[in-house]
């Protein structure tokens, strides 16, 4: 009563013995072929439990034809053969792509950082695409579909007109770049920070003391924003500092630049080109001659810790060099009127 079995069986395990065989040269292949290895290592484990399922299509597929099923049964294993396989190429190649975004930005490959949106939005191209191959392996017209989907999606559009907004909002930022995840921004003239994120709905901002905002995207495609960042992180710096009318402005001028050159490798972020320079700007103050040290930094955050610095050294090398920083003072005339 075996007998019926043995051949679908035995060949069921030479097909799928034979693609257990051609999965493990493929991935050692892969595995020498994909650089860097930490590349290989991450898209290898996505690929590695899938593969084993689709060893044992080719051994099914095999073994039904031997078996002579009814022309019905073997109809509806073909259909779930293939939606199963569908399903799971497609799961596959979007986690795939999901880690290559990555890695590609992680190296800098993109230009830019990646968002979270830009990764969801990669994945849900490769889960459309994969969805509508199914629904046409299975035999389903897709252009009803579209059309039903039209009109309800007409209905769901008016409903969520927010979110939609925020999720258009985003993908304008995604694809204009005005700001990128890493950047040191200023969103309405109220929330600064470092970008941290771009998503489906909300932007992330994380501030100065380490908390995050959250922003709608929609809010800050409307908002002007200064971005720091753009064209470059480099940003210059001015000082200004004062000194009393009886110094000479050349004196002044020139110790103030060279003790921001002499600061360059001890202060960090500060830039030692473009040079230093001081200048007689504004120029003739209410109590003193006013001088403007403009310099450069690497970051916008950098300027606070070389602010700090750099006032320090000015003020110690001033009382070294005798140059006296101006305070407030007025003089008042009180006249008699000659009667006593």
């Amino acid at each position: 009563m075996y007998w019926p079995f043995l051949w679908p069986g035995v060949t069921f395990l030479a097909v799928t013995l034979t693609g257990f065989l051609v999965r493990e040269i493929a991935l050692r292949a892969f595995r020498r072929w994909l650089r860097p290895p930490e590349a290989a290592a991450s898209v290898l484990a996505i690929v590695r439990v899938p593969s084993l399922f689709w060893c044992f299509v080719p051994g099914i597929a095999a073994a039904m034809e031997v078996a002579h099923l009814p022309e019905r049964t073997v109809h509806l294993l073909n259909l779930t053969l293939t939606a199963a396989i569908i399903f799971s190429v497609t799961v596959t190649i979007a986690s795939v792509v999901g880690v290559a975004i990555t890695r590609a930005a992680d190296r800098n490959a993109l230009g830019v950082p990646v968002t979270g949106l830009a990764q969801t939005s990669a994945r849900a191209v490769v889960y459309v695409v994969g969805g509508l191959v199914l629904l046409g392996a299975l035999g389903i017209q897709i252009t009803p579909l579209l059309t039903a989907l039209g009109v309800g999606g007409l209905a769901v559009a008016l409903a969520l007109q927010d979110t939609l907004s925020n999720l258009f909002a985003g993908l304008h930022l995604l694809a204009d770049k005005p700001i990128r995840v890493g950047d040191y921004v200023k969103i309405a003239d109220t929330i600064e920070g470092f970008v941290v994120d771009v998503g489906w709905r909300s932007t992330r901002v994380r501030l100065l003391m380490n908390s995050v905002v959250i922003v709608p995207n929609s809010t800050v495609a409307k908002s002007t924003i200064i971005n720091y960042d753009l064209p470059e992180s480099r940003m210059a710096l001015l000082i200004r500092v004062n000194a009393d009318y009886a110094s000479d402005p050349d004196r002044v001028a020139a110790v103030l630049a060279e003790e921001a050159e002499r600061a360059v490798p001890e202060i960090p972020g500060l830039l030692a080109d473009p040079r230093p320079v001081a200048r007689l700007i504004p120029g003739f103050g209410e109590f003193g001659l006013e001088f403007t040290l403009v310099c450069h930094v690497a970051r916008f955050v950098d300027q606070y810790p070389v602010q700090d610095q750099l006032r320090k050294r000015i003020l110690r090398r001033f009382r070294a060099e005798g140059i006296v920083i101006p305070f407030p003072a007025r003089v008042v005339e009180v006249r008699g009127d000659g009667r006593t």
